[in-house]
């Protein structure tokens, strides 16, 4: 089993989410996070007076799914995600020793 967890730009959220329901991912963990990578965050001025921001806002999506699914998660990610500029996002791979479902102690993919 892996982990998925990919960065994206909010307004990307919808259409990822769609498409990997599409391809039978069941579920998933969406959180709001800020942060910044080579971007380093960008200038805005606000009343006239500048301003540095340094962490920009970010959705964090993970998804848990099993070992035979995740060329298809992958790609379904950055086909749905990529704009083609700075900022697009990260994607980061993880290996599971095992998942437990808490309502009925399923253990393993049986508990994805």
């Amino acid at each position: 089993m892996k982990k998925v967890e990919a960065i994206i730009k909010p307004f990307k959220l919808d259409e990822v989410k769609d498409a990997l329901n599409g391809i039978g991912v069941q579920g998933m963990t969406v959180t709001e996070v800020k942060g910044f990578g080579r971007q380093k965050g960008h200038v805005e001025i606000y009343r006239g007076t500048e301003y540095e921001v340094t962490f920009l806002p970010k959705i964090k999506l993970e998804v848990v799914i099993p070992d035979s699914m995740i060329d298809k998660v992958i790609s379904t990610i950055i086909e749905k995600a990529k704009t083609g500029s700075i900022g697009d996002g990260k994607i980061f791979l993880y290996s599971l020793e095992d998942v437990i479902r808490i309502r009925t102690g399923d253990k393993g993919e049986a508990a994805i």
